[in-house]
């Protein structure tokens, strides 16, 4: 019987070690000076915004108040229906360093996101540009030690890796685990700088700050118009083109609430994860039909193997002893323990890992079986 249990639990324990091993040697942003460069390169911060009356505010005022000496900011009011442009407008008010303006109706082939961005990149007069989501939270040293970890790191794009507010009861169950799964994807910081493959870059859209010059040599957005991960697109053509791409973890300096919702994270994730990962896993028409879903659905139901066993076993559906995958479903549940932790959130959510496993295979096969077709924010695309 013990050696039933061992060797029940020993697919797991490796798959434990491999998401531990690959997340090792991480930097920090904590590690660059809090002293603006002098003299400091006008930095022009780019607000992408579509229907963000509930975030726009809070992330206005963080980068509001930055330390940084050489601001531009530019919020890109992307035809919200909500009211925000309006409230971008009266946070700002007495602020000229703030500009809210509305780009041209959304031109076929592009996804808003990338449109917003590139009126604001056309619009903008700093060396350097910041793209940032509406819906983040920047500390008052992000900007200036972000643009010295560039400097240092000879970098022409770099991103940051940041918290991530967990808020409801879905959203800390659930956002751990789709995290857990990018991170067994792309592992470390370390490890995706040092990669030498441009399908192993990567970059967070929630923050990214490139050199103008690289950035116009690339094609910008309009180089990635058509892709729903084009943070993670523009990275790998900041790559192909020969220019330095970096990551790094700034979780003290930048602060996202994705989510608020079960809804809003299976609408949310939905439209990133299956069309995203085609780009992520560059493996042929044959590789999206067949083996990209394969991959996608792998994570969730290699975890939920135990305690289905366990549950048919004590059922008696099946004919097989319950004990061994009771053993693995308690191991499973300890190590979801350690992660839950990870996020600043209590251990006990490891004991219901086997429901956020449950939403993500829902996720994950509904992204699946709509393919090419990504819906958001009221926008119908076809990816790639």
């Amino acid at each position: 019987m013990m050696a039933d249990i061992a060797l029940a639990l020993l697919p797991w324990i490796i798959g434990a070690f491999v998401v531990v091993w690959r997340a090792r040697g991480s930097r920090h942003l904590d590690g660059e000076s809090d002293a603006a460069p002098s003299p400091a390169p006008l930095v022009t911060i780019i607000i992408p915004a579509r229907d963000e009356a509930r975030n726009i505010a809070r992330c206005l005022g963080s980068v509001m108040a930055s330390d940084y000496p050489a601001l531009e900011i530019i919020v890109v009011d992307d035809h919200s229906t909500d009211g925000t442009g309006d409230i971008a407008r009266s946070a700002a008010a007495d602020d000229p360093r703030v500009r809210v303006i509305v780009p041209p109706p959304l031109a076929e082939g592009w996804f808003g996101k990338s449109w917003a961005c590139a009126h604001g990149a056309r619009d903008a007069q700093g060396e350097l540009l910041m793209f940032i989501d509406a819906d983040t939270s920047l500390s008052r040293d992000l900007v200036v030690r972000l643009v010295n970890a560039l400097r240092t790191r000879n970098a022409d794009m770099i991103s940051i890796g940041g918290r991530q507010e967990l808020g409801s009861f879905w959203e800390r169950l659930v956002q751990p685990q789709v995290f857990t799964m990018i991170l067994a994807r792309f592992g470390s910081t370390e490890r995706v700088n040092r990669s030498r493959r441009a399908a192993d870059k990567i970059a967070n859209g929630q923050c990214i700050l490139v050199r103008r010059e690289a950035y116009d040599q690339v094609g910008g957005h309009a180089a990635v118009r058509d892709k729903v991960a084009e943070d993670l697109m523009l990275a790998q053509a900041f790559f192909r083109a020969g220019r330095q791409v970096s990551l790094v973890l700034g979780i003290p300096q930048l602060s996202t609430r994705m989510y608020t919702s079960l809804g809003e994270l299976v609408r949310g994730w939905g439209k990133n994860i299956y069309a995203g990962a085609v780009d992520a896993l560059p493996l042929g028409r044959f590789g999206r039909m067949v083996l990209i879903p394969i991959l996608l659905l792998a994570p969730a139901v290699f975890v939920l193997i135990p305690p289905t066993i366990t549950v048919l076993s004590l059922a008696g559906v099946i004919a097989q002893s319950a004990i061994p995958a009771a053993a693995a479903t308690v191991l499973l549940m300890a190590m979801w323990a350690v992660i839950y932790r990870a996020f600043d959130l209590s251990p006990a959510y490891g004991v219901l890992y086997p429901l956020g496993a449950v939403v993500l295979l829902f996720i994950v096969a509904r992204a699946i079986s709509r393919g090419r077709q990504v819906v958001w924010k009221g926008r119908s695309y076809r990816a790639w």
